[in-house]
C-alpha cells in the first residue's frame, strides 16, 4: 500500500522534540537525513554511536503515515506540539510501497577495500578463478587472494558505503589477522567483525546497543559461515565486566570481554572519548586498534585523550571523516 510522507527540517537541538511529536501522532517510521546535503547520495545514514543517533547541524525528518492520514490534522497537531515550527515548512508527498530490501540489493555493487577484501551484496555471486578464462588483463594473483564478505545489512547500519566503514575495512585488510581475537564495538551489520574473521581471525566479539543490529550481525555471520566464531553482546554485558585500564588491564571475568589482539570501534566522537578507558582495557598490550566515526576537526581532542593508553597514533582521512589508529601501550 502507498504511504503519506511528512518531511520537516529542524535544528539539531530541536530534533528530539520533533521526533517525539511525530511518534505521538502515529508515525510508522522516521528517517533522519542531513538537511544541508547537496544530493541524495550525500545524505548518508551512518553507524550510530552507542546510545546516540547520527545528527547534523540541521536535520530533515521524513515520517511515514498511513495513506489516509489527515494532512490538515497533522499540521494543526504539530503546530500545538511544536509551536516554534513554521507550518509552511511541512512537506507532504505520497510514497509508493516498495520492497526496500530489494531496492538496496539492486543498487548496491561489489566494492574492494585494500588489496583483497571485497564486500558483495548477497544477490551477486563473486567471480571464480575459472570464470576469467584466458583474459590476460585479469590479475590472477589478486583473484586468488580475494576475500569476500557477503552482506545484507537488514535493519542495521554498515554496508561499506560510508567513509568511516570504508576506513576501518581498509585498515583491517592491511593487518595480519591470522589466529587473532577481535573486538568490534558498535558492530551494526557485523561487517567489520565478519571481515576480520574472513581475513583469518580466530574469533570475534561484536557489541552494539541495538538488538536489531545484533540480529543482523548474527544473520550475516551465518551467511558467511563464521557464526560459530562470532559472539554478540549488548554494551552492558561488555562495559559492566571490564577491568580498569590503569595501571593495566587484567583478565576479565566474562568471556566476551577478554582483552583482544585487535580492537576497533566505529561509533562517534563523544562515546569514543567516554569509553577510552574501557577500550584500553579491552586491548592486549601492543594490540593494534582503530577508532572511527570521527568528523574532521575532532581528531585533536581524541588524539590527546587516547595518547594516555595508545602509541603510534596516526590519522587517516576520507572525505569529511577520519580514522585514528595505533597500538595499545
Amino acid at each position: 500500500m502507498p504511504f503519506l510522507e511528512l518531511s520537516l527540517t529542524v535544528r539539531a537541538a530541536q530534533q528530539p522534540a520533533a521526533e517525539d511529536a511525530l511518534n505521538d501522532l502515529g508515525a510508522l517510521s522516521i528517517t533522519l537525513q542531513d538537511a544541508d546535503a547537496q544530493t541524495p547520495d550525500e545524505q548518508a545514514i551512518f553507524e550510530p554511536g552507542v546510545g546516540e543517533l547520527p545528527l547534523w547541524p540541521t536535520i530533515t525528518l521524513h515520517a511515514l503515515f498511513d495513506e489516509h492520514a489527515d494532512r490538515r490534522g497533522l499540521t494543526e497537531a504539530l503546530g500545538e506540539l511544536l509551536p516554534w515550527l513554521e507550518p509552511d515548512r511541512l512537506l507532504f508527498r505520497e510514497v509508493a510501497d516498495q520492497n526496500w530490501e530489494r531496492v538496496w540489493m539492486d543498487q548496491y555493487q561489489p566494492m574492494l577495500f585494500g588489496r583483497r577484501l571485497w564486500i558483495y551484496p548477497w544477490n551477486i555471486e563473486p567471480p571464480t578463478h575459472d570464470e576469467h578464462g584466458d583474459d590476460a588483463s585479469v590479475d590472477r594473483s589478486s583473484t586468488s587472494m580475494r576475500v569476500v564478505v557477503r552482506l545484507d545489512p537488514g535493519l542495521a547500519f554498515g554496508s561499506g558505503t560510508h567513509p568511516t566503514t570504508a576506513l576501518c575495512l581498509e585498515w583491517l585488510d592491511g593487518l595480519d589477522m591470522a589466529g587473532k581475537t577481535v573486538i568490534d564495538y558498535g558492530c551494526g551489520s557485523g561487517i567489520l567483525a565478519i571481515a576480520a574473521l574472513k581475513l583469518g581471525a580466530a574469533s570475534a566479539v561484536g557489541i552494539d546497543n541495538d538488538p536489531q543490529a545484533l540480529t543482523a550481525s548474527a544473520d550475516n555471520a551465518r551467511r558467511n559461515g563464521v557464526a560459530e566464531r562470532l559472539a554478540l553482546y549488548l554494551p552492558q554485558d561488555f562495559c559492566g565486566q571490564i577491568a580498569p585500564a590503569d595501571p593495566a588491564p587484567t583478565a576479565l571475568a566474562h568471556p566476551c570481554t577478554s582483552p583482544a589482539d585487535v580492537f576497533l570501534a566505529n561509533i562517534l566522537a563523544g562515546p569514543l572519548i567516554e569509553l577510552a578507558p574501557t577500550f584500553a582495557a579491552a586491548a592486549k598490550p601492543h594490540a593494534p586498534f582503530a577508532i572511527s566515526g570521527i568528523l574532521a576537526g575532532q581528531q585533536d581532542e581524541l588524539l590527546r585523550h587516547y595518547a594516555e593508553w595508545f602509541d603510534e597514533l596516526r590519522v587517516d582521512r576520507r572525505e569529511d571523516w577520519v580514522r585514528i589508529s595505533g597500538r595499545r601501550r
